[in-house]
């Protein structure tokens, strides 16, 4: 089982598209990069309310209606998005097995007891690098990286698509 959610894949992604040059904010609805993503409208929305009550996405008004970040891409990191989709979980539940040996017979010594586990140990110190890692990786950087890799055009094409899909959906 995963430790982090398919749902803040697709939501790092979607929020990919809600990235633009400085000064010019995206918008986008959630139904538009659900098919932009090939992934349920239902379940997009659902991952944006999260991402809209931990802060990091702006319900946009108008016609088309959708979201926009909340705020500069520079000041959303990975764990930001992580927590708000699938909270602040451990990595890791210790069960204290090490007080079950049979040759306690029930009853674990103190030295066996003692402190922190010494698995549990490793993995606290495993999680704290996780999280440090994913709190020093921003949405600016990941998509300055995406950018120097697709073909200059693709962020116009990707804008010019939700204009067009906003268009249709306006009555009128």
């Amino acid at each position: 089982m995963s430790h982090i959610s398919n749902a803040v894949e697709y939501a790092l992604h979607c929020m990919l598209y809600l990235v633009d040059s400085p000064g010019k904010p995206v918008e986008a609805s959630t139904r538009d990069l659900a098919e932009l993503q090939g992934v349920s409208a239902e379940y997009l929305a659902k991952i944006f309310t999260k991402l809209h009550r931990a802060g990091i996405v702006v319900g946009v008004e108008g016609s088309g209606g959708g979201f926009a970040l909340a705020r500069g891409p520079d000041k959303i990191s990975f764990l930001d998005v992580v927590e708000a989709i699938d909270g602040k979980k451990s990595l890791f539940e210790c069960k204290n097995i090490r007080l079950g040996c049979a040759v306690f017979g029930g009853k674990a010594p103190r030295w066996a007891s003692q402190g922190v586990c010494d698995i549990h140990a490793v993995m606290l110190e495993a999680e704290a690098r996780m999280r440090a890692a994913l709190a020093s990786h921003t949405l600016a950087e990941v998509g300055a990286r995406f950018g120097a890799k697709a073909p200059h055009t693709f962020g116009e094409d990707v804008s010019n698509w939700l204009a067009q899909r906003a268009k249709r959906s306006r009555p009128g």
